[in-house]
């Protein structure tokens, strides 16, 4: 069924406006930052949001960012989450504790952003979004067989996949990925990309500096190219993240200036001063690192992938990730030319300015009032 067909099929007219979604997050990735946007974008639209967060205590800078929304009420844990290794007695119970808190707070329909836990019998529809799995990531980073301790995950994620009211995705890709990877049907599907609340980010004097962010010890982000080329270009670079996570490895940056994990506020900063942001990721399903860097006025170089293509389109210039020699000429070119960097700049924040929150919660209202009231129906199938 084909996803805006289908959400017409199920008729707007009339539907009942939510009134409280409770949403799963985690701490660690872009899926905060989703949470938290949908949630203030979604207070113009009188929606409470109840938030139940796995991965780890949120740092105070995210506790702080979060108590600033005053329609979220935000519940945490210390539950591993489905990716991680021998996560399922955690899934297990992270899953109960889902329960309990759709039973004290009621919510008209749960919003997943993992999929531990979308067979579960929940009363109200299920809308999951499928923001990124291991089993895509392995494909594009590891580019072997899956190994056969993942067999789990798969059918956790396929029966996640065909329980769900609705499947969403940030990119055509990433639902492409999800399509070819699990044998799984969803009942509808729908693209949302992200977006982010351009007011947090603005554009000043640009510096003769690189820039890249991200979780550096995922290879995914390819942050280990950049750290090779580092040497060899003319401008510093500057790389903001954590360099290990766990067992889930770790990366040294020798040639670059490590900066660690920085405050929302600290990032904006370093986006405002970059003249150029790098990301030469091999797996990317959207990316809110290159568009917090273009909504501050910063000339991208990004991994040559689709889902980077599908945002970006000429906005942007591409690299092969495997290709150190084109990461370091790329770079070359923009930092010899300064009217090419101001021009891919001003594309860059020209096209970053359509993926905004308050687009994003639209879209998902839609979604939403598609479900409210069938709640017996989903229930029941």
């Amino acid at each position: 069924m084909g996803e805006g067909e289908a959400l017409a099929a199920q008729g707007q007219a009339g539907r009942p406006t939510p009134h409280r979604i409770l949403i799963s997050t985690d701490t660690i990735g872009g899926v905060w930052c989703f949470t938290l946007d949908l949630a203030e974008a979604l207070s113009a639209h009188g929606v409470q949001v109840i938030a139940a967060a796995f991965g780890g205590r949120p740092s105070s800078d995210q506790q702080s960012a979060a108590a600033r929304i005053p329609n979220l009420q935000l519940f945490t844990s210390d539950f591993k989450l489905d990716w991680m290794d021998d996560p399922w007695r955690d899934v297990a119970a992270s899953g109960r504790w889902l329960l309990e808190l759709e039973q004290q707070h009621a919510p008209d329909v749960v919003h997943l952003n993992s999929y531990g836990h979308g067979a579960l019998p929940w009363r109200a529809p299920v809308v999951l979004t499928a923001h990124s799995c291991v089993l895509s990531w392995w494909s594009a980073v590891r580019r072997t067989p899956v190994p056969r301790k993942w067999r789990r995950y798969r059918r956790e994620v396929e029966a996640s996949l065909s329980s769900a009211a609705v499947v969403t995705a940030p990119s055509r890709a990433m639902m492409d990925a999800v399509d070819a990877h699990y044998s799984a049907t969803p009942r509808v599907t729908r693209v949302i990309p992200n977006g982010r609340n351009p007011s947090r980010y603005r554009a000043a004097e640009k510096e003769e500096l690189v820039f890249a962010a991200g979780r550096v010890w995922d290879q995914a982000k390819n942050i280990a190219a950049l750290a090779r080329v580092a040497p060899k270009v003319p401008w510093p670079v500057y790389v903001a993240g954590n360099t290990c996570f766990g067992d889930q490895g770790s990366m040294e940056l020798r040639d670059c200036v490590a900066l660690g994990r920085l405050s929302a506020d600290a990032m904006a900063q370093w986006y405002a001063r970059a003249a150029i942001f790098v990301l030469p990721a091999y797996y990317e399903p959207f990316g809110l690192g290159p568009l917090e860097a273009a909504l501050s006025g910063c000339a991208l170089v990004l991994g040559d992938i689709a889902s980077l293509r599908e945002v970006w389109g000429d906005a942007a210039l591409f690299v092969a990730p495997d290709s150190d020699r084109e990461i370091e000429s790329t770079l070359r070119v923009l930092i010899r030319d300064p009217g090419l960097r101001r021009s891919m700049a001003d594309r860059a924040m020209e096209r970053a300015r359509e993926f905004t929150a308050e687009r994003m919660a639209g879209d998902y209202m839609e979604v939403y009032r598609s479900l409210v009231g069938n709640r017996r129906t989903m229930c029941a199938s």
